[in-house]
């Protein structure tokens, strides 16, 4: 038991089904089915982001002919992987997530102008809170007893073009899910401690 196992409010078997246990998977078997699907953004939108802006968009690419265009822009180490996954999920912002402020933040738009008028800011905002979401999403399907495999090791450009040709949306993570296959994980790759990585003052 670790003190994160102590200090939770969440049972041991969660705690290492979400976080102590759960590893990055390269190989999968089994089935995801629509309701799990659905069920990864019931939980993934829970997830706080600035302004409850929500600018993270998931595209769960499932035909053989999208999936064959998503492998292409793949690197050659995850094409094999991404072929065979049970579900894959392309991550992307909303470019125009600020076009939507009434959708997400009704009756308070004062600070909408500020990114209408700024892409670079807007762009950037965007991608960080994408960002912190797509960790929601990765918790999300280790909460349903799924494996995950995150990867950046792809053409987002080339993907971009495939996926979202009308500039609507940039991808920035490619997500394999389904149970762990066999010889899912390599050896476990060390973690910094709390000395490492912490500073208190």
């Amino acid at each position: 038991m670790s003190i994160a196992h102590e200090e939770a409010v969440l049972d041991a078997a969660a705690v290492d089904a979400l976080f102590h246990e759960a590893r990055t998977a390269n190989a999968f078997q089994g089935e995801v089915t629509e309701q799990q699907l659905q069920a990864i953004w019931e939980l993934t939108k829970f997830g706080p982001s600035a302004f409850n802006a929500q600018p993270l968009r998931v595209t769960f690419v499932q035909s053989p002919e999208k999936r064959a265009e998503l492998v292409d822009a793949m690197m050659a180490g995850n094409q094999p992987k991404t072929a065979a996954a049970p579900a894959v999920a392309v991550l992307s912002y909303d470019t125009d997530w600020h076009g939507k402020w009434d959708a997400f933040s009704p009756g308070w738009d004062a600070p909408k102008a500020m990114f209408a008028g700024n892409a670079e800011l807007s762009g950037t905002f965007a991608n960080n809170n994408a960002h912190l979401q797509a960790g929601y999403f990765i918790l999300a399907v280790r909460a349903l007893g799924l494996s995950a495999g995150p990867m950046t090791g792809a053409d987002f450009a080339a993907i971009d073009a495939a996926f979202f040709p009308e500039g609507d949306q940039k991808s920035f993570l490619v997500v394999n899910i389904g149970q762990a296959g066999e010889d899912a994980w390599g050896a476990p790759k060390p973690k910094f401690g709390f000395d490492e990585a912490v500073t208190v003052l």
